[in-house]
């Protein structure tokens, strides 16, 4: 069904481009191209040479005249490229008044040959069809009436004329089935490109909700349990207790375990709702960015490492992908000082505005590389590092926004992270 739809369909310009040179098919006035003028003058010459040869009762003067009217029989050939239907007509009209007003006779063989070929690449092949068996049966009855041949003598005389017509209409026919098949051909590589598209965006939504499922029944429930043993020992813990440091820290693990509940369910209703291939943290780049470095660094202060911050030049604004990079990665560097560098460690977050980005840099002091280990045993932060994704993570998150990030520990100990974030121009969108 589809091969005879397409067959149906396809017109000359849906076919492969015929592979000549552009001044050849470049369209003149009228639509004439080059290419056709060389075809018309192979035909004309086609045409003056069954002049010359033709003779016969009632056949005008081999002059001038003759001559110019054999040459405008090919004349609506010019307009093959843009009418073949009507090129068709026009020279079956014509070469019928040449027989009646001015004939010699010529075979129609050279006249036909083209329009019944473009006619039937362009899908009139009953037409075609018709006019050539026209012409060829009115011929044969009137040579018969006219000479008195026998029919056995008639058929083999027009034998030659016969086949060319049915070369002409053959050719068109294959060359159309041919197209056709080339139509469909694409037609049906672009359905099997969409159709692996959709599967492939099929698949990633199917492993963005198992994603979300599992970071739901893991992660999420063991941070709600959280929230809630911290809850219950504040709530244990008499008002007048001698422990303010325990109080401190359990309220803060209460509030950052909160605030993580909060943010992990947004992340996983985007992984819900998002469409493959968004990379936007949509509903959540607005809520986390730099507004929110003090409520962290109270956070990382209260959990055991101080936190000082520094702001160097005017504050600037950021895009909300930025901003939401340049808060995560503040995040991120400020729980690994908590996790990396030892107890007793700070940490200094300094924000440097410059007129066409912004620079974070977080540096603790915690035991330089090689040390840690042999002191306290603690383990330096770089090595722990190395082999998780922290830094991999943060280097991606800069690189999204088009800055770059470094990381690595300091020759007189502690680590540092530097992140180079750009800033948009005034009146860009941010």
């Amino acid at each position: 069904m589809a091969y005879r739809d397409a067959v149906r369909s396809v017109t000359p310009a849906d076919g492969p481009r015929r592979r000549l040179p552009a001044w050849a098919v470049a369209e003149g006035p009228f639509g004439i191209r080059l290419f056709d003028v060389g075809i018309v003058a192979l035909v004309i010459v086609a045409i003056e040479i069954n002049v010359i040869t033709g003779s016969g009762p009632g056949a005008v003067p081999l002059d001038l005249r003759a001559y110019l009217v054999g040459a405008l029989l090919a004349m609506p050939i010019l307009f093959r490229h843009r009418w073949p239907f009507q090129v068709m007509l026009a020279c079956a009209a014509l070469i019928f008044f040449y027989y009646i007003f001015a004939r010699r006779d010529i075979s129609p063989a050279p006249v036909f040959f083209v329009p019944l070929y473009d006619a039937t690449v362009a899908g009139y092949l009953v037409w075609a069809v018709s006019i050539a068996a026209g012409f060829m049966l009115t011929g044969l009855v009137v040579v018969e009436m006219s000479t008195g041949q026998g029919l056995a003598s008639l058929f083999s005389e027009f034998l030659s004329q016969i086949v060319i017509l049915a070369l002409a209409v053959t050719v068109g026919k294959v060359v159309r089935s041919r197209r056709a098949l080339a139509a469909e051909t694409a037609i049906r590589l672009r359905l099997a490109e969409e159709e692996r598209t959709a599967e492939a965006a099929r698949v990633v939504a199917e492993e963005r909700l198992r994603i979300a499922r599992e970071l739901h029944d893991t992660v999420a429930h063991s941070m709600a349990t959280i929230t809630v043993q911290a809850s219950s020992a504040l709530h244990l813990l008499d008002s007048d207790s001698p422990a303010p440091r325990l109080r401190t820290a359990l309220t803060a693990i209460r509030e950052t375990s909160k605030e993580a509940l909060t943010e992990m369910r947004s992340v996983l209703g985007q992984l819900r709702r998002a469409e493959p291939g968004d990379h936007h943290v949509a509903g959540d780049a607005g809520q986390a960015g730099l507004a929110r470095l003090e409520a962290l660094r109270d956070a990382v202060t209260a959990a055991g490492a101080p936190v000082t911050v520094t702001v160097e030049g005017d504050r600037q604004p950021l895009s909300a992908e930025a901003d939401h990079s340049a808060y995560r990665i503040l995040q991120e560097s400020l729980t690994n000082v908590l996790r990396h560098a030892g107890p007793g460690a700070a940490a200094h977050v300094c924000l440097r505005y410059q007129p066409e980005a912004l620079t974070i840099t977080v540096t603790d002091d915690g035991p330089a590389c090689g040390n840690g280990a042999a002191e306290g045993g603690v383990v330096p932060a770089s090595s722990v590092l190395a082999g998780g994704h922290g830094i991999d993570g943060m280097r991606e998150r800069a690189a999204s926004v088009g800055g770059e990030l470094t990381a690595g520990p300091l020759p007189e100990g502690g680590f540092q992270v530097t992140a180079t974030l750009p800033v948009p121009a005034p009146g860009e969108s941010s």
